[in-house]
Parts: C-alpha cells; structure tokens; sequence
C-alpha cells in the first residue's frame, strides 16, 4: 500500500459536522458576493473615467495640466498641454498681464537608433532647464528658476561663455556660444565643439 493510499484511508473516516459544512458554505458566498461587488465597482468606476477622460480628450486634444515652471526668474502658473507626437503648448499671463503661448518639443532617439516623441517627463526637464536669452537692447541673459545672470560681458575671444549657476545643492555648468546655442551639465562644462 501506498503513501497516498493510506492518508486516504485514515482521513476519510473523518466527516466535518453539519455546522462546519454550513459555515464554510456561507464563508465562500459571502466571499464570493463581495467579490461581485467588487467587480461591479472595478466596472462602474472604468466607465466612469473612461466616459470622462473621452470627453476630455475629445475636449482637449492632447494631455492639459496647470503646472508651475519658472519664466524669466519668476515663478508662474502656466497651462501645459502635450500632444501625442511630443510636442507641447503652454499658456501663461506674463508679467505685464499679457497673454503668452509658447511652444516646443521634438522626437528622441534609442540606442538602436529609433525615433520616438519625447516623454511628458523630457518635456517637463525641458521646461525646467537653463534658457538664455538675447535682448533688444544687446544685453544677454541666463534664466534658471529664480535666477537671472547677466553674461553679456563674459564671453571669450571665441564668442564662448561659461557660466556656474548654484542652485542649493545643485550645481549647473552652463556653455554658452554667443547666438549659436547652449549646453549643460551637472558634472562639468561641455567643450563648445561638442554641441550644435
């Protein structure tokens, strides 16, 4: 005889009361309605998002969020809204209580050399990097969240600018060629040969 032969044979003797039987039968209902209602709330709430954020982007067209980003050394409310194909349009009020838009985005490319849109969360570092701008009046300025620094004067005999910005802890090595693009990076300035 074996193992599975004799188990069989000295359990089967054995027979669970009435009550036992009863209790596990309503244990397994009870278990088996609250997981209909669950299921049923799963469902009803999938609808009820899925309703909305169809209306939504049918409303929309794209991704829209209001977000706080930094324009010009001031912090600003802007309306964001990002498209499938990687770009994105924010709407702001400016200083002068004009209304302003602008726009960007662009594509990444993988390892194996396949193209992509950009992440919401490229655009969003996109958003938050250094900007430099060229005045009417011949000054040149780098913006970094609350941070406004005047270069005009820094640039070398090359038309090349390097520009440390402290942010707290964080330190940003800023190259600037003058009107031909900018670099940056945590760890060191990038040589100005390496971009554009």
């Amino acid at each position: 005889m074996t193992n599975k032969e004799k188990y069989k044979m000295a359990f089967s003797a054995l027979q669970p009361s009435e009550r036992l039987s009863w209790e596990a039968e309503r244990m397994m209902r009870l278990q088996k309605q609250k997981k209909m209602k669950l299921a049923a709330a799963i469902i009803s709430g999938c609808i009820l998002v899925g309703g909305t954020g169809t209306a939504y982007a049918a409303n929309v067209g794209g991704i829209q969020r209001t977000v706080q980003t930094w324009i010009h050394g001031d912090q600003t409310s802007a309306t964001l809204e990002i498209s499938g194909d990687g770009s994105y349009q924010m709407n702001y009020t400016d200083e002068n209580g004009e209304e302003k838009t602008i726009g960007g985005g662009g594509v990444s490319f993988g390892a194996d050399g396949s193209e992509h849109p950009i992440s919401e969360q490229e655009i969003l570092e996109q958003l938050n990097a250094p900007d430099v701008e060229y005045e009417t009046d011949g000054s040149i300025w780098v913006y970094y969240q609350n941070q406004k620094i005047e270069i005009t004067d820094k640039f070398d005999k090359d038309g090349v600018c390097y520009v440390k910005i402290k942010n707290g802890d964080e330190l940003l090595y800023l190259t600037v060629k003058y009107q031909n693009g900018f670099a940056y990076s945590t760890k060191c300035y990038i040589e100005p040969w390496a971009f554009n």
